[in-house]
């Protein structure tokens, strides 16, 4: 596929880069954006012949995602995250769908944890992921970011995007603090928050995965997941509630 860029930003994706980049050898360009990797990420990226590896900073998910596809030699973008593998289908449809720049483009997302498909914690997502960058791009938010594509044609690919988002429960909580960090970051100022709404929304969250979403019938991985979405949304909250003390604390007229 000569006419679309593969573009992915990674941190520390050693553990997964390998098979992310093993279903994009049909593409003639993968940027590889590197923003701050410690561990082997750079090292295999390199070793792919068709990888364009960049290395810069991380503003955000949004403006990073944006910031990355600059760096791409085709205007049609295919925006994968380091743990993402594009199925043969998937390979297939994009290959041979006539894309129109009017059009956006949506992928069938599938999820695991390890090599375990998630049914009911996690259902199945279609996600915006091929565009043209002349038409739209990433909103900027720091977390939860999609592209903008209201106003679009939605076409919908056949085939499978698998992701997998964690291969231990350490990787549960390193997110977890990532995101719960960059949610602050976003909202302070912006959005009130107490230590009780810190609790209510941990133990809603995890209702709401285990058993209003039948979590419990994924077994083993339901209940981690449904754990980890709990502490997730117990320290976004607390730490938007500490970002928004400072910052008051900060304002405050010196006596």
């Amino acid at each position: 596929m000569n006419n679309i860029s593969c573009v992915i930003i990674a941190k520390n994706a050693a553990g997964s880069l390998p098979k992310t980049l093993d279903s994009l050898a049909d593409f003639s360009e993968v940027v590889v954006y590197d923003n701050g990797s410690t561990d082997a990420t750079k090292e295999i990226a390199c070793q792919y012949a068709n990888v364009k590896l960049v290395c810069g900073e991380f503003y955000g998910f949004g403006e990073t995602k944006n910031h990355a596809a600059s760096f791409a030699s085709h205007d049609w973008i295919l925006s994968l995250d380091a743990d993402e593998v594009v199925t043969p289908e998937l390979l297939s449809a994009i290959a041979s769908v006539e894309l129109q720049p009017e059009k956006v483009y949506r992928l069938v997302r599938v999820n695991y944890y390890r090599d375990h498909e998630i049914r009911y914690c996690w259902k199945q997502e279609h996600l915006t992921r091929l565009y043209h960058r002349g038409k739209t791009n990433f909103n900027d938010y720091k977390v939860h970011e999609f592209v903008l594509d209201e106003g679009f044609d939605v076409v919908v690919l056949d085939g499978i995007l698998k992701h997998y988002p964690y291969a231990n429960l350490g990787d549960f909580l390193q997110k977890a603090d990532r995101y719960s960090t960059l949610f602050a970051q976003e909202r302070c100022g912006k959005k009130q928050s107490s230590p009780v709404k810190a609790v209510i929304s941990a133990w809603f969250s995890f209702l709401k995965k285990y058993l209003f979403k039948l979590g419990f019938l994924d077994g083993y991985p339901g209940l981690v997941i449904s754990v980890s979405h709990m502490v997730t949304n117990f320290y976004k909250y607390l730490k938007l509630y500490e970002a928004n003390k400072d910052r008051a604390d900060l304002r405050k007229p010196e006596v």
